[in-house]
């Protein structure tokens, strides 16, 4: 028994449809100084950007009739690629670091998270601070309550409080942003 023929699927291409590829049977042309030439036959416009040396690159598929342009493809193409990898090295992708602590914590040991806290947020992290409660400890979490607030009265200059302390099971979760 002969099965019918499935042609696989056209590949999808990203980007603006060009020269051949543009279906429709009008189309608002621009030309490559930019100058609007009104609705014209997709055959003419295509003829028109090879003689230039160019492409006919759809820019506006959307509207009725699309717009068209000739450009250069591959500069059009290169120049894109460019703008997008600029907006990918500007950009900061911040961090959410964690300090963990105890009701109990010792001054020293206090003022090496407050330093570690402080450098975060002179690079533009979050601060997640996790206080764990052990044991007998949960019977007096006013302790850990006061700790918390001593973090947010010295931290006041750096940051602000994104989310203000909750308890999570025997821990209790705060995160912190910079200004």
């Amino acid at each position: 028994m002969r099965r019918p023929n499935k042609a696989p699927p056209a590949a999808s291409k990203d980007g603006p449809r060009i020269n051949d590829d543009i279906r429709n049977a009008q189309i608002q042309l621009i030309d490559q100084t930019g100058d609007n030439k009104g609705t014209v036959e997709t055959v003419l416009a295509i003829k028109m950007a090879q003689e230039a040396g160019m492409d006919l690159v759809e820019i506006s598929p959307n509207v009725s009739p699309p717009v068209c342009k000739i450009m250069d493809y591959g500069k059009y193409k290169y120049s894109a690629q460019k703008k997008a990898a600029e907006a990918r090295k500007r950009q900061k992708t911040v961090e959410i670091k964690e300090i963990k602590l105890r009701p109990m914590i010792d001054d020293h040991d206090y003022d090496v998270k407050m330093r570690a806290m402080q450098r975060f947020f002179e690079e533009g992290d979050k601060v997640k601070i996790t206080l764990r409660y052990r044991g007998r400890e949960m019977a007096h979490q006013e302790i850990g309550t006061k700790l918390l607030d001593k973090i947010k009265t010295d931290v006041a200059e750096l940051a602000k409080v994104e989310q203000d302390a909750r308890f999570e099971g025997r821990q209790v979760v705060m995160v912190l942003a910079p200004r």
